[in-house]
């Protein structure tokens, strides 16, 4: 190949094909045999060496280097190097054989009920083998043995061997993605993909958003290394594997923690990228090669890369392949080609791939086209497999990459191998069942096939003995999860009532408060050492240099450098043993890592309760899929919003200013979200969520926003356990109207709480009305309330009517006044539930801006002078007050009525 034909587009892909004229054959010749004579008597070691003495001395004299993150087109594990098969492949060859069919009847049957359902057939098709030896071989079982991430798309194969091993009923397999249904009618159904939550004695990992499974698997392999190195528990030994899809791999997610994991020497990490060279729609790289393109990438990561390319049949040809003509095909073919091999046949491969070139046409003569149909891909040969696996598992330093090339819908024939379509392929004619049936030798009748019988053996076959004794030497079967972990005595509530008491009086920050409430619980002796602080790259801006010295930030490496500022009382320390994970600036990573600690009861019986804390802009807006992944996983934990709402971090302006992250939180089923006002209230909140997450155990998570704003602390006011309650439910009333009944109600969240107070003020001082003030903690709980409430007034007609916290608090003749350092439509999520003559909400709709938080509020229109204006609108609709009134308020505030609202653009 000339680099004149490349055109310019694919130059980039394809020029490590190029391979240069040599200008003296003979002069390489002898270096090449001179090279081979030194490994022969001197080891491989020393062939390393030279060459890289080599290498600098190039480097030395400005020589251009080629590229070395590339290595030829075949297995990494040379045939004299493959260690024995510990297996019967004969049987395993049966087993998955069995558990292909039951896989593919379980879709098409789906599909035969309701082409509605979907399903995939060809990406199990083909990872089967590289899932079969794993299952028989390599992953362990039980919260000590290993984590399996598994290729979402893969999942009716999974579920197909859990039916083989007596795991799963048929009547469950017969509910594939019927779940509601099955619900409904007895029998339970299977979720599409990997769902924890959807079933929770099942699935370990959601990996259906495709880039999440690898960043998500990474930082598990790294919490892994955290646990052991704080002695908090054992992992030594254990293993995180991620099967990962080659088109997945484009995903950012899917590299984000590339380096991280090199960095830390994670080998107890392996990847298996299923390379069948097609995304849903055709190619992943048509003109080029993914594979040699991620053996560049994780080479150039730090990863150890091993290619898992051919099958033992191409052994022999690789033997006789003295002028390495066959390599060179191999290099010369892009993967466009490679997928028109995959979906025809041995003549067609003969014709276009082996008589290119003559010595290749020889190289292949003895074959048929039979035989060479018959050539395996390395990824369906369960003995290279299982060489790639023990080599990944062996290897140590540095986390291993196992790029499998294997074929999409293999075995499929001509209705789905290789073909552009076969992602969506769900649906097979009786021709195709019949051709599946006989190319893995199922003992199936034609009318068995026909109507897509399962297929399980008897209890007492060869098969069934010998799939149950493999998954018994590894400790039982996967995937499976368990809830357990032993429960963790939290803090009695004079802690948290000490804390409280201390803040009464000072002017602070509720992140501040946040800070001193994180380290009382790090002091705590119980659960101190379960507490796991996560940031990104914030610690200082959010006052948390104090933990550094105390409890150290984990360093895998110990510090191995004398930090900058190490006369200082608070210097940068790191440890092998410190306790704070700080991830660098990586929202991704980050959440990844929280993530990690929040399952920790599950993946290891051990609870550990992440405190992730960031800015509230870069949380569920940057991060959401992941911020799923977690509520998915069950996770447990708090995740804090610091800086929050639109008004607070003033000079920052657009993109650092959060208007909207409680409304998306409002949308995760198991996400408690809160924007707590006061010292006291966060408090009472924290307190009362690490008692529900360690202690009770609730699969839920927290979201708390906090802002950097000082405000003078209020003592608690007086109530008792019944306040703490309704702080916790989301309401509670904190001044009644002086002087006499009240005339509005008004209600502040977070920020905004005291513009809410000062317009009561104002109200009182300027218009001789008076208003009740109430503090909203979490607009999303009351909502959710209230929901609850609706529903079961609606489904229960026979019984008394219940009544939401939020109704009992505001419904009645008073209008309502909300205002909100966040959009609109968080207090109009309980709108509709309150009986009042006028609910009127203020928020920071629209854009942010840089200024001063007074500008800011006044701007977006929730300053204590827009709530005194929106309380006198709310009155003249109820005839309080006269109309005039509003006008007389505009002049008095200087309110100018005609410029734009702040979320026109």
């Amino acid at each position: 190949m000339n680099p004149s034909d490349i055109t310019p587009s694919a130059q980039s892909a394809a020029v490590w094909r190029v391979i240069p004229t040599d200008a003296d054959p003979i002069e390489t010749r002898e270096w090449l045999d001179g090279f081979q004579t030194l490994v022969q008597n001197a080891g491989t070691e020393r062939g390393t060496y030279l060459l890289r003495r080599l290498l600098d001395e190039a480097r030395r004299l400005r020589g251009p280097l080629p590229a070395v993150l590339n290595t030829p087109d075949v297995n990494s594990i040379a045939l004299d190097r493959q260690p024995q098969f510990p297996g019967n492949l004969e049987i395993e060859a049966r087993l998955s054989a069995i558990v292909r069919w039951n896989a593919l009847a379980m879709v098409v049957r789906g599909n035969k009920f309701s082409s509605e359902l979907g399903g995939h057939i060809a990406t199990y098709a083909s990872i089967a083998d590289l899932f079969e030896v794993g299952f028989n071989h390599f992953f362990r079982a039980g919260q000590g043995g290993d984590l399996v991430f598994f290729q979402p798309h893969a999942s009716p194969g999974v579920y197909a061997r859990a039916f083989v091993e007596g795991r799963l009923s048929e009547s469950r397999l017969d509910r594939f993605r019927q779940e509601t249904a099955g619900a409904r009618g007895g029998a339970p159904g299977l979720s599409s993909y990997c769902h924890p939550w959807l079933m929770p004695d099942f699935w370990q990992f959601p990996t259906g958003s495709m880039g999440l499974g690898p960043i998500t698997a990474i930082y598990q392999a790294r919490f892994m290394r955290y646990l052991q190195d704080r002695s908090v528990h054992q992992t030594q030994g254990r293993k995180v594997w991620a099967f990962v899809g080659d088109g997945e791999m484009d995903e950012p997610e899917s590299l984000a923690g590339l380096s991280l994991a090199a960095r830390e020497g994670l080998d107890n990490l392996v990847f298996v990228v299923n390379c069948n060279l097609q995304r849903l729609d055709g190619p992943v790289r048509g003109n080029g090669s993914v594979v040699q393109e991620l053996e560049g990438l994780f080479a150039g990561a730090g990863w150890n890369v091993i290619k898992l390319m051919w099958g033992s049949d191409w052994d022999p040809l690789f033997a006789r392949d003295h002028d390495g003509v066959l390599l060179k095909r191999l290099h010369e073919t892009v993967d466009g080609e490679f997928q028109a091999y995959a979906a025809t046949d041995g003549r067609f491969n003969r014709e276009h791939f082996f008589n290119k070139y003559p010595e290749l046409q020889q190289l292949v003569a003895h074959l048929s086209d039979d035989d060479i149909d018959r050539l395996r891909r390395g990824g369906h040969d369960p003995v290279k497999i299982y060489a790639a696996y023990h080599a990944a598992t062996t290897h140590a330093g540095r986390p291993s990459v196992i790029l499998a090339q294997t074929k999409k819908g293999y075995g499929m024939g001509h209705w789905g191998q290789g073909r552009m379509g076969s992602h969506q392929q769900k649906k097979l004619e009786d021709e195709a069942l019949l051709a599946f049936r006989d190319r893995f030798a199922l003992p199936l009748k034609d009318d068995d096939a026909r109507a897509l019988h399962f297929y399980r053996p008897d209890d007492h076959s060869p098969e069934m003995r010998y799939q149950h004794e493999r998954r018994q030497r590894l400790g039982g079967y996967v995937p499976a999860r368990s809830a357990s972990a032993p429960r963790l005595p939290t803090p009695d509530a004079v802690a948290t009532a000490k804390l409280v008491e201390r803040l009464a009086g000072r002017d602070q920050s509720s992140t501040m408060v946040f800070v001193q409430q994180l380290t009382q619980l790090l002091r705590d002796q119980k659960i101190g050492p379960h507490i796991v602080p996560i940031v990104a790259d914030e610690a200082r801006t959010f006052g948390m240099q104090s933990l550094f010295r105390e409890v150290a930030i984990y360093a895998a490496h110990g510090q191995l450098y004398e930090p900058e500022d190490k006369d200082e009382l608070l210097y940068y320390k790191e440890s092998r043993s410190g306790q704070i994970l700080e991830e660098g600036i990586t929202e991704a990573g980050a959440v990844s890592s929280w993530i990690a600690a929040a399952t920790s009861y599950s993946t290891h019986g051990v609870a550990m309760l992440p405190f992730y804390i960031f800015y509230s802009c870069f949380g569920f807006q940057r991060i959401g899929d992941l911020i799923l992944c977690a509520a998915d996983s069950r996770a447990r934990g708090f995740l804090i919003g610091a800086t929050a709402g639109r008004t607070t971090l003033s000079g920052e302006g657009l993109q650092h200013q959060d208007g909207t992250s409680l409304l998306a939180a409002s949308t995760v089923p198991n996400c408690r979200a809160y924007d707590p006002a006061f010292g006291y209230e966060l408090a009472t909140i924290v307190a009362q969520g690490v008692r529900r997450l360690l202690d009770e155990q609730h699969d839920e998570f927290y979201y708390l926003t906090v802002t950097n704003q000082n405000l003078p602390q209020p003592a608690i006011p007086a109530g008792g356990p019944e306040l703490e309650e309704h702080i916790v439910r989301g309401l509670y009333r904190l001044n009644a109207a002086a002087g006499g009944e009240a005339q509005v109600r008004l209600i502040g969240a977070g920020a905004i709480l005291l513009e809410v107070i000062g317009a009561a003020e104002l109200l009182a001082q300027d218009f001789g009305l008076r208003a009740e003030v109430w503090s909203a903690t979490s607009f999303v709980e009351l909502a959710r309330d209230a929901r609850e409430v609706q529903r079961h007034n609606r489904l229960q007609p026979g019984e008394s009517a219940l009544t939401s916290h939020a109704g009992r608090c505001l419904d009645g003749a008073l209008p309502v006044i909300a205002a909100t350092d966040y959009v609109r439509a968080v207090p109009q999520l309980i709108a509709e539930y309150v009986r009042a003559p006028a609910f009127i909400t203020l928020g920071t709709d629209g854009f942010g801006r840089s200024d001063t938080r007074a500008a800011l509020r006044a701007f977006f229109e929730v300053d204590r002078f827009h709530i005194v204006l929106a309380a006198l609108d709310a009155l003249a609709g109820t005839g309080t007050v006269a109309r005039a009134t509003l006008a007389a308020a505009l002049e008095r505030y200087s309110i100018a009525a005609q410029v734009s609202a702040p979320w026109r653009v």
